[in-house]
């Protein structure tokens, strides 16, 4: 495991992709800053954090050739190994909110953002990027954010909860080559948000409608149930939910 420790850049997923470009980087390579001045989540969404309190990493992933139809395999298993991880950790109220928000009861805590390098037809490198909000306890302004210190009651470690977290990524991506979709997709169902709870919802055109979360497809997609419309499939963005 190569870590590469930064006091502050713009961001971890595009400084590992700079050194990716330049040179050829030895797999689970991990990108560490103390302050992210930009860093990103999904859909070009900012993620802030206070200076080193929070980790703010991401981990190199490389790969002989991975179907990018299998996207969805690598966004359920990175998030399930965070719940896993935080679950040990005794957090409270954990599920994950899709697509890969981690959430306690209704806060956020963490943040990952995937982005996959393709060559040809196959990806040849992921890029995890992950933000979890561990001591800070002052977010201003933002709304329904919470962190490991103030639903534990204690600072944590970073350097030991980063390894925790990197080695639990590890164990869970080695289940690529043989997990089914089937198995995957009920694991990652049994701990969604709001999942088959009664929630309002947001389309992009403004308009609002109240349905369940019922399930995600190997696309990837949202699937939500409501009385009016039905069944539908729903992209990143593409739909919002009030809670």
């Amino acid at each position: 495991m190569h870590i590469i420790k930064l006091d502050a850049t713009e961001s971890t997923n595009t400084y590992l992709k700079a050194l990716l470009s330049k040179d050829d980087m030895s797999d689970y390579t991990i990108v560490s800053a103390k302050a992210q001045l930009k860093g990103r989540g999904q859909m070009g969404t900012e993620w802030t954090s206070e200076k080193g309190k929070n980790l703010t990493f991401s981990i190199l992933r490389v790969f002989e050739g991975f179907d990018p139809t299998q996207q969805v395999f690598l966004n359920c298993l990175v998030s399930l190994a965070i719940y896993k991880t935080l679950k040990v950790l005794k957090v409270p109220g954990l599920s994950i909110k899709w697509p890969n928000d981690i959430m306690s009861g209704n806060q956020k805590i963490c943040g990952i953002l995937i982005e996959n390098i393709v060559q040809g037809a196959t990806i040849k490198n992921t890029i995890i990027g992950i933000g979890l909000n561990v001591n800070q306890t002052d977010f201003g302004k933002l709304k329904k954010v919470s962190s490991l210190k103030l639903l534990l009651g204690n600072d944590s470690d970073l350097d030991g909860l980063l390894i925790q977290i990197v080695a639990k990524i590890k164990k869970e991506l080695h289940r690529l080559d043989d997990i089914s979709w089937s198995t995957l997709k009920n694991e990652y169902g049994e701990v969604l948000f709001r999942k088959d709870e009664l929630s309002t919802f947001t389309r992009n055109d403004g308009t609002s409608f109240s349905g369940y979360i019922r399930d995600i497809n190997k696309a990837g997609k949202l699937i939500v149930q409501s009385r009016l419309s039905g069944f539908e499939e729903f992209a990143q963005k593409e739909i919002g939910m009030l809670y």
